[in-house]
């Protein structure tokens, strides 16, 4: 499979696990961990919403924790994730030997992407990010990730990031 089909492929297979936390009134993130074209780990946002409402069970930590619990299975693995990883996420996959990060929704609030997509000026960033080789791949299918993000910020019953940069960035994009 090309690289473009292959992360469509797989960025479709995210964007269907989205879909899933978004009809549980969940933040509509999906996330695989994909080796040789095999799934390994899987995770959707928790608790964005409700009683247990935190920020720590985004979709890539879910999948991570999957991923342990499977036995850390397979080689050079992808993450595919409906957004644009924040910094916590980042760390997590850079530390757990992610080296390829593939996001349809660019997260203009708390996105984490260019730490690595602007290496040259990132002075102050530590070993571990400076040497890390990490392969960002921004923008598959996401006009299929915008519209489950415009529907989740359209709902009246949605609290998370209500009116927030994000929320606004999106229901203005086409």
């Amino acid at each position: 499979m090309k690289d473009k089909k292959r992360h469509e492929h797989w960025m479709s297979k995210a964007i269907s696990i989205g879909k899933e936390a978004l009809e549980m009134g969940e933040f509509p993130v999906g996330c695989i961990l994909v080796s040789r074209d095999e799934v390994v780990g899987v995770g959707k946002r928790e608790n964005s919403n409700g009683k247990f409402q935190n920020e720590l069970d985004h979709a890539e930590i879910v999948a991570l924790r999957d991923w342990v619990k499977r036995g850390k299975p397979g080689k050079d693995v992808v993450c595919y994730t409906t957004l644009e990883p924040c910094l916590m996420c980042i760390g997590a996959l850079v530390i757990s030997g992610i080296k390829e990060i593939v996001f349809s929704y660019e997260d203009i609030m708390g996105g984490a992407a260019n730490i690595f997509l602007k290496r040259d000026s990132q002075k102050g960033l530590a070993e571990l990010y400076e040497t890390a080789n990490i392969e960002i791949i921004k923008g598959v299918l996401r006009k299929n990730a915008l519209s489950l993000f415009k529907k989740f910020f359209k709902s009246p019953s949605n609290e998370y990031l209500k009116d927030t940069l994000l929320a606004r960035y999106t229901l203005s994009q086409d």
